[in-house]
């Protein structure tokens, strides 16, 4: 699950009580404001920034039961609404951001327009995934997602695109 206790206590909770009742491990992953993102508003404000970065899309929320697949539901929950516009605000909010804004203001440029259309990509698949008919039989999902190009096993330990296995696909891989 991924939580954030300033943006939806209830969600929070409600994956807390989850996790505890799966017979077998659980991840709870939590955004926690801290000290050194330089929050602007003051470490008092983490509550708000919490609701900022689920807002912005910068932090999806969203739980994964597994128990749910034995109901014929989707195991995965997405609890977040669509990103709003605003996580260049958020950006903006934070320290660690407007420091490159200032020092290095065209590299910053590219980076917020890189960051920006990969949450945009990452919540689409999110959504793709935990749209009640998005159904994975046999460990493989029923289609396609969006922008995706599906990926085969490569020669050796690698994974390959479609067609070209003497190609290792490196997606998502060191920033890639």
């Amino acid at each position: 699950a991924s939580v954030a206790m300033g943006a939806n206590k209830q969600q929070m909770l409600k994956a807390f009580l989850e996790a505890e009742a799966y017979p077998g491990p659980s991840l709870i992953i939590c955004y926690a404001p801290c000290i050194n993102q330089g929050i602007k508003k003051g470490m008092g404000k983490t509550q708000e920034e919490q609701r900022l970065a689920v807002a912005s899309g910068y932090w999806p929320l969203y739980r994964y039961n597994p128990l749910l697949a034995a109901e014929g539901k989707n195991p995965l929950v997405l609890e977040s609404k669509d990103p709003d516009g605003s996580l260049q605000e958020f950006l903006s909010g934070e320290t660690r951001y407007a420091m490159l804004e200032k020092a290095m203001p065209e590299a910053s440029k590219a980076f917020r327009k890189r960051i920006e259309e990969d949450y945009r990509q990452r919540y689409e698949l999110l959504r793709w995934m935990a749209a009640p008919e998005a159904r994975f039989i046999g460990g493989a999902p029923a289609e396609e997602g969006p922008g995706l190009e599906s990926c085969a096993v490569a020669n050796g330990a690698e994974h390959a695109r479609s067609g070209k296995a003497e190609e290792p696909c490196d997606d998502g891989r060191a920033g890639k």
